[in-house]
């Protein structure tokens, strides 16, 4: 196949989508023209459950745009909300709904949810459209006249174990993890309860001579947040455990905090600025003599972390900033900042970066003595460093059409893959 026959044959599709559009005029949805114009990031499904609008690939064609977020619940599910914003004879109104799921929940339920909720809330813009004239709103479930009481006060219990084993010829891999945990939230009280026990060996084969890196961890973490205002809570974590990457046989965290979010916690799936300040307390018992000569620890510590997210209609931002240090020793100390950031540069141009970077000088629990080639390679154990860090970036550009109505799912997805045949 030629550069040239190629070439030919892209030309010759695209002169008879040309000549010859999808379908006669006869033959389209005549009141379509009238459909609200919307731009939401939204799934096939919600194409398909909701087509009488106008999907459109810009923000500056939309009559109505919608900002999604989601967050977990304390029960263990996910809080899906939608911002629904007026734009052009839309401008001034705006409405906020939200759904909720379970743990328990499967996927065609949750997207259920979110198609009714999306429903909902774009009625009273459809209302003002031609469209209106064909919309019928029917309640499906009977009501009971009395509200049942939760049995459990508001406590999700979770136990899980997963894990996998893989190989070939040189290598293999063992992984297993499981965990446990008890959550309850309230608006007043926020409690986590997690314990989780990880086990993952590798073992290389490399000619003949065979390598084997052992990790294991175990660790019971709790905490408990007490809401005082909208802007104020102040609570405190605790963890026990041990690490064998990190050369700890038995270690205890006791930090309390106090947290201070510039805007009310009422807003925090669009926008949130806390301020999170922690002391406490940290014994450690060491597996081997670390490199300051120590087998054991009775170490003092504390930590601010500022944190910004914010979701507009330009895209999102998530920065985080945290310094630590201990209190004994001001120098032995751990800074890191990281951020992603979401641009909807122009129509079509999206771009996506983010990376992070921290200045370790807090590893006071480094073996003592020169790692090994095996240790280094393997990671078996942690080793000394200054510094860490990581990239990432993306660039979309997107054009044509200002709908993105339909959905076809003949021979699967139509991103990725492409095949011409001749």
């Amino acid at each position: 196949m030629t550069i040239n026959r190629l070439l030919s044959t892209l030309i010759l599709v695209f002169l008879f989508q040309y000549i010859f559009p999808q379908e006669h005029a006869s033959q389209q949805d005549t009141i379509r023209k009238d459909a609200l114009n919307v731009y939401i990031e939204a799934s096939d499904y919600i194409k398909k459950e909701i087509p009488y609008i106008n999907y459109v690939r810009d923000l500056k064609d939309a009559d109505v745009y919608i900002i999604s977020t989601n967050q977990r619940t304390g029960a263990g599910g996910m809080e899906y909300t939608y911002f629904i914003h007026g734009q052009k004879k839309f401008e001034g109104m705006i409405d906020t709904v939200a759904v909720f799921s379970s743990p328990d929940d499967t996927e065609d339920i949750i997207r259920q949810k979110q198609v009714n909720a999306l429903k909902m809330g774009l009625m009273r813009y459809i209302q003002k459209t031609p469209m209106a004239e064909y919309i019928n709103i029917s309640f499906l479930k009977p009501l009971s006249e009395s509200v049942s009481t939760d049995k459990w006060n508001n406590w999700v219990f979770r136990v899980s174990v997963n894990g996998y084993f893989t190989g070939e010829k040189s290598y293999q891999n063992k992984y297993l993890n499981s965990s446990v945990s008890a959550n309850r939230v309230t608006s007043d009280w926020k409690i986590n309860l997690n314990g989780t026990y990880y086990y993952s060996v590798s073992i290389y084969d490399i000619s003949g001579v065979k390598y084997s890196s052992d990790n294991r961890s175990k660790y019971i973490n709790a905490l408990v947040v007490r809401s005082l205002s909208d802007h104020w809570s102040i609570g405190g974590s605790f963890s026990v455990g041990s690490s064998s990457y990190n050369n700890q046989k038995f270690y205890t965290t006791l930090m309390p905090g106090i947290e201070y979010d510039i805007y009310p916690y009422s807003q925090s799936t669009r926008r949130q600025l806390r301020l999170l300040y922690r002391v406490g307390f940290n014994p450690v018992i060491y597996y081997d003599t670390t490199i300051y000569e120590k087998t054991k620890d009775n170490l003092w510590n504390h930590s601010l972390t500022a944190a910004f997210q914010a979701v507009q209609k330009w895209g999102s931002v998530n920065i985080s900033f945290v310094y630590s240090n201990y209190l004994h020793d001001w120098s032995k100390n751990n800074l890191s900042l990281d951020g992603e950031l979401d641009l909807r540069i122009a129509k079509g141009l999206s771009l996506n970066i983010g990376g992070g970077v921290s200045l370790i000088h807090d590893q006071l629990s480094l073996v003592k003595g020169q790692a090994s080639t095996e240790e280094i390679l393997t990671r078996r154990r942690q080793l000394e460093t200054q510094y860490q860090f990581f990239t990432m970036f993306g660039l979309s550009y997107t054009f044509g059409s200002i709908y993105n109505n339909v959905v076809n799912p003949r021979f699967g997805s139509n991103r990725g893959n492409y095949i011409i045949m001749f």
